[in-house]
């Protein structure tokens, strides 16, 4: 898994990558009682806004981390925003991107460098 300064995690699976947002995320938003997806099919550049957060606390985008191109979305959060705050790393991921021709995760963190950052 690498991870992002803006705190997203990307798990590659097959020729995509699956993102979410991280514990620390979570916690700095408190608790998540909306979420609109992207549409799948949707091509997208870095640091694209690409879902929109509300919680208690605030709203808040994700970015998207690389270029590509969003091929699923979870709804089970859509329905049921509270996965993101009690499974962010399970069942509370985003959406399901394939990278662009050239895109690469190389530079992102890694676990023991995100938790550095965010001590």
């Amino acid at each position: 898994m690498k991870y992002t300064e803006e705190h997203e995690w990307l798990r590659p699976e097959g020729d995509a990558l699956t993102v979410g947002i991280t514990d620390y995320a979570t916690e700095q938003l408190g608790d998540i009682v909306f979420v609109e997806l992207p549409e799948t099919g949707r091509e997208v550049k870095k640091g694209d806004e690409i879902v929109v957060l509300e919680s208690v606390k605030a709203a808040s985008d994700i970015l998207a981390p690389i270029d590509g191109t969003i091929t699923e979305v979870n709804q089970a959060i859509a329905d049921d925003p509270s996965l993101v705050n009690s499974d962010p790393l399970g069942k509370g991921w985003f959406f399901r991107i394939k990278p662009a021709e050239g895109a690469s995760i190389d530079g992102f963190m890694d676990e023991a460098a995100y938790k550095a950052m965010i001590a």
